[in-house]
This record gives structure tokens, sequence and C-alpha cells, in this order.
């Protein structure tokens, strides 16, 4: 039932105490119909007996506290979704933003959906080929996980953003699969950049593009990961798709959590954000997943600038808390020119080892995962001790695992933004690498695949 008030005691930036409600709900969509005609949306933040705290999407800027009105709709924030929402592009409260002609609905869903109930949950095992190596090989993505990238300011996370976007694809089925996309807080020009690459690649004829802009409301920036996550459920459980949804920049959508709070003098927590920040969160990545008796499912990709390229902040840490692995960009390999620059060894799937192996990607996936991880490492540890000592003091393993890591971080890590690599074709770099090795180092891979895969050495 939808009611009108006049009864407007205090505004506070984006925030509006309204008094005298009745039968007020938290998460209730508003109108602040303004004295100048004009009609602005907002959602119900806390409701106190007789008094309604809401925030207003466009902000408070001009209302006349005496002459507004404020109308309560009785409904919660809703999502028009359809499967005609593939290859469109809305903005961060989803509306069309493409020119096109309106969509037509199937239904209309309420945004802020809930975590799957651990009950009904499936196991994530069915390998996503991202066409990263570092990815595909080393941290598998599987269906149904939550794998965050974890990334600086200054660093390519957009194009590595949109590299998965264009390439990633589920092997073995013939489903179908989506991504939806959500850029939260971005610049126009990074708009620009994401909508350009999705037309000229054909990446938008499977893509549904939700685009918050910094210059956007804070308040359009908590909901806009909802609406993704909404429209990716849709697909995914009623639709019977494969849905890969890519969330940029998660830092973005915390600092407009922070904002709202200090409006609501909120005792703050760590670094000032609210102390529900980790609750919060939770709620938008544990919507990833599969459900039993479901065909489809929804595997999530947030991404994150890390303040200060702190990994102990409270946003890359809570984070990781509540997904499972992250993949981090590294700054010195960005700085080498190595691109895509994943630093590997702390990167980490904690779902890899169930969707790789015969079947799913190939027999010889899982020990030539470990024997690279190890031999990097050791070339990693090789080329320190050189540096304090000298080349010399290495002995000649020392030096051959020196040269792997050198190679391995231009032939494997390195494979530009434009290039798409098929698991086979990853572990045959991998093996390549490997066969520089002498031979009584692969300790780790049993003696039949050696026999299998290992190349010749020229």
């Amino acid at each position: 039932m939808i009611k009108s008030y006049r009864s407007i005691k205090n505004v506070i930036g984006p925030l509006m105490l309204v008094d005298d409600v009745e039968g007020v709900k938290y998460d209730e969509l508003i109108e602040v119909h303004v004295q100048n005609g004009d009609v602005r949306q907002g959602q119900v933040l806390e409701v106190d007996g007789p008094r309604a705290l809401v925030q207003v999407f466009n902000g408070t800027g001009g209302i006349n506290m005496r002459d507004s009105k404020v109308r309560f709709l009785g409904k919660p924030f809703m999502l028009d979704v359809s499967e005609e929402m593939i290859g469109r592009v809305f903005d961060g409260l989803g509306r069309t933003k493409d020119g096109l002609p309106p969509m037509l609905a199937e239904k209309s869903l309420d945004i802020n959906g809930e975590a799957i109930n651990p009950i009904s949950r499936d196991y994530p095992d069915e390998f996503i080929q991202t066409g990263i190596s570092a990815i595909d090989q080393l941290n598998t993505l599987v269906r149904g996980q939550k794998l965050p990238i974890f990334s600086a300011s200054g660093l390519p996370h957009q194009e590595h953003a949109a590299q998965i976007a264009r390439q990633a694809k589920v092997l073995n089925s013939n489903e179908k699969f989506a991504v939806v996309f959500a850029a939260i807080g971005i610049t126009f020009e990074e708009a620009q950049f994401f909508i350009d690459d999705f037309r000229s690649t054909g990446a938008l004829e499977r893509s549904v593009m939700f685009l918050n802009l910094a210059s956007d409301p804070a308040m359009e920036r908590i909901a806009t990961p909802k609406m993704a996550l909404t429209a990716a459920e849709y697909l995914a459980f009623e639709k019977d798709m494969h849905v890969l949804v890519i969330m940029s920049d998660m830092t973005n959508y915390c600092e407009a959590l922070r904002e709202i709070s200090a409006a609501r003098r909120e005792v703050p927590g760590r670094r000032g954000y609210p102390g529900y920040l980790y609750t919060n969160l939770s709620t938008l990545y544990e919507r990833a997943g599969r459900i039993r008796g479901k065909k489809g499912s929804v595997t999530q990709i947030p991404i994150l600038t890390m303040p200060e390229g702190d990994i102990t902040h409270p946003i890359p840490d809570l984070t990781g808390y509540i997904t499972e692995g992250q993949i981090i960009l590294s700054r010195e390999l960005y700085d080498r020119s190595i691109l895509p620059p994943i630093d590997v060894l702390p990167s980490l799937s904690r779902l890899k080892d169930k969707g790789i192996g015969k079947g799913k990607t190939r027999e010889d996936h899982a020990s030539t995962m470990n024997q690279i991880f190890s031999a990097y490492a050791q070339g990693k540890n090789a080329k320190e001790l050189s540096v304090v000592l000298g080349e010399s003091a290495l002995s000649e393993t020392d030096r051959k695992y020196s040269a792997f890591a050198d190679r391995f971080e231009k032939e494997y890590v390195g494979q530009s933004f434009k290039t798409d690599r098929s698991i086979e074709e990853t572990l045959n770099i991998g093996w390549s690498l490997l066969a520089d090795l002498p031979r009584s180092e692969l300790k780790r891979i049993p003696v039949e695949f050696i026999e299998k895969y290992l190349p010749e050495k020229k």
C-alpha cells in the first residue's frame, strides 16, 4: 500500500528523516516528490517507531523539507529481468543505457536476494577456462566459485577484467554461458573502454553490463552489485545458464558504505569502515554457487584495489575470509611489462584441486602444477641468493632454476591481454619450461607422465 507523508524532519547528506510514519519496512522503496516537480528514488535504511531514516539515491540537494513529499511504495527495490537482458547495457540502478528500445520484462525480482542455503549447495567442481595460464593451471577457477582479484592503484585490473569477460568459457559443455559485468564507481573513460572492448570483440553478445560511474551518487554504488547478482541468479537458476559475474571495483562499493555509515553517525570500525562490513560483503559473495537440481551456476570474480597496496587493509582482508582464494597482481611484474602481472606464489584458489584432472582438464594437470610452483619458488630463491652472494656462488642446479624463473615469468605468465590460451596450450608451455630442468628434479610428477609429455631437449 502506497503512503505519502509531508513530515520531513531533517536532511543530512543523502539521508532524510521522515516522522509520523506507519507500516514502513526496512529496505522499502520510496519516492521523494520535490517542490519543483522532480521525483527522486530512495530506500528505507532504518525504522524506529514512527520515524524512518531513508537514503535518497540522487542526493537531497535542493529539497525543501516543508513543501516536498515522501511516498513509501510498500515494496523493495526491484529489477525487471528477462533473457533479453543479454547484450544490453544498464546503469547502476538497472535502467537501460544503450539507447535501444525498452526491454520486455518477464518478471521483477527483489535485488536484495539471499545467500544460497548451505543444505542446497552443490560442490563446485567444473573447470572454467579463462585463457590465462597463471589462472587456468596454477590457480584454477571452477564453476560456482568466488575468486577475487586483488590489485592496487595504477595496475591494469580493468584490462584484466575485460580479458576474463571476453575469454571465459566452460569446457565440454553445450549449456549456455553468460557474463554479468558490474562496473562500480569507475570513470567515464573506463566505462567507455569496457563498452568499446565488449562491442569490438563480440563479448557484449553474451554479456549483461551494469555501469555505475564515479560521478553517480554513492547510493547507486551500493545497489549496483545487487543488480548484477539478481540478473545473474535469474539467468542461472531460471534459465539454466552458467553465469560469470565480474564486479569491479569492490573498493568503491566499500567506500560508499563507509560514506553512508558516517552520514548515519554510526560508530566506526577498522579504519572508519562500518562494523558490519564483513556481514555486508558476505551477503554479496555468498550469492555465488551451484544449487542441487539446478543446471545453472553463478561464479564470481570480484576485483578490488587494495588501498596503498596493503593486503591487510579491511577490504581485502575480509574479502579473503569470505571467498575461496585470491589472485594477486604484482607491481614489480607490471613494471617489467609482464602482462597480466599475476603474482603466482601468493595467489591461491582453494578449490583448484576439484576442477582439474582427467575428464576435466588433463591427467597431468595436478602434478605439473605442483612441480611448476616448486620450481618457480626455488628459482626466486636462487635469484635472491645471487643478488647477495653473486651468481658465481650458485650451483649448476641453482642456475637452471634461476633461468627457469625468468622464462616462466616471460613466456608463461606474460601472454598479453589479447592472448587466449587453451588449457592444453598452457600445459604444454609448462612442460617446455620443465624440460630445461634436470630430469632428476621432476620429483613431483609420476614417471609415466614424464615419459608421455616431457618434450625432448633440442
